[in-house]
């Protein structure tokens, strides 16, 4: 395709992941103008530097895209990179989210020293997580375990259990298969067990909204219309919800023929309370069906849990 520049800048945290997220967009942009120059800018976000709190009582996960979004806005990058389940609900004023990848594996993953599936761990076990969504809903399957807090890269977080930290601990799927990880895997937990975290396993790609060219390019390179739908749909719930990291929500998106089915879970982080819905409509109405998903929890007593949680 035609393009102006002969040069542009990716901004990406510098995470293994993220790094792999970040180079595999840069092979496909690259691929559809191959005489540009692309370079990545490393981003150490306030979420990276800070791994001894839990997200839920620093900011959630938009403490990971901030410094990137600001580099945007400075113009010190042309494009980020984002695991989509780390962007806010809505953006930085002045940002466009150009494109939404297809998506990878979306379930939560069990890692266990034993290799034993959830059901098979032993009483009492030790279970490493960063995520009240994650163990709102261990917990409500298994209220014996010590849910314990879990932050780092997706390295460090196995060379902890590896190390004999955690008896398991629980990640996404799709960063231990995008770093080859998979292997690792005891359980892929069923959604009726953990549903998983909005947009999990997409990536997107964010870059100023006046900035068309840039916005073509990314589609042209990456963009999965159906999946934007999904995407849609998933996003539009959680700002109705108008939780964040405190709250454990969660809601994914799935097609039936050019129908979207979407479930949704709000829930206490104890996982004594958890309520779930479902809704289904056509494809094209995603946006209207994620509200209407939030809008049916919230009439049946999320609004307290989101409250409460909001409160601590």
């Amino acid at each position: 395709m035609r393009f102006s520049r002969d040069r542009l800048v990716i901004g990406t945290r510098g995470s293994a992941l993220a790094l792999w997220q970040a180079h595999h967009v840069k092979a496909r942009l690259e691929a559809q103008v191959p005489g540009v120059a692309i370079e990545l800018e490393v981003i150490r976000t306030t979420g990276d530097a800070i791994l001894d709190v839990p997200l839920s009582q620093v900011g959630g996960k938009a403490l990971f895209v901030k410094e990137i979004e600001q580099a945007l806005l400075d113009r010190k990058a042309d494009v980020a990179v984002h695991s989509m389940k780390d962007v806010p609900a809505e953006l930085a004023p002045g940002l466009a989210l150009a494109a939404t990848s297809t998506r990878e594996n979306p379930h939560d993953a069990l890692i266990s020293a034993s290799g034993a599936k959830l059901v098979d761990l032993p009483q009492g076990a030790k279970v490493g997580t960063s995520s009240l969504r994650r163990q709102c809903q261990l917990l409500a399957c298994r209220p014996d375990l010590q849910v314990a807090m879990l932050r780092g890269n997706v390295p460090t977080r196995l060379a902890k259990l590896d190390a004999g930290d955690f008896d398991a601990i629980v990640l996404a799927a799709a960063g231990l298969t995008r770093l080859g990880f998979a292997g690792r895997i005891s359980e892929e937990l069923p959604f009726d067990v953990s549903l998983p975290a909005v947009t999990q396993g997409v990536l997107g790609i964010e870059t100023r909204a006046d900035d068309d060219e840039m916005i073509a390019l990314a589609r042209a390179a990456i963009h999965d219309a159906a999946e934007e739908r999904r995407v849609l749909a998933e996003r539009a719930f959680l700002s109705r919800m108008g939780g964040s990291c405190q709250t454990p929500l969660a809601a994914h998106a799935m097609y039936a023929g050019d129908q979207l089915i979407v479930d949704g879970m709000c829930g206490t982080p104890d996982g004594t309370r958890i309520l779930r819905a479902r809704v289904s409509g056509a494809a094209d109405d995603a946006t209207l069906l994620g509200t209407a998903l939030a809008d049916e929890l919230l009439a049946r007593g999320a609004g307290d849990i989101v409250a409460a949680c909001l409160r601590k």
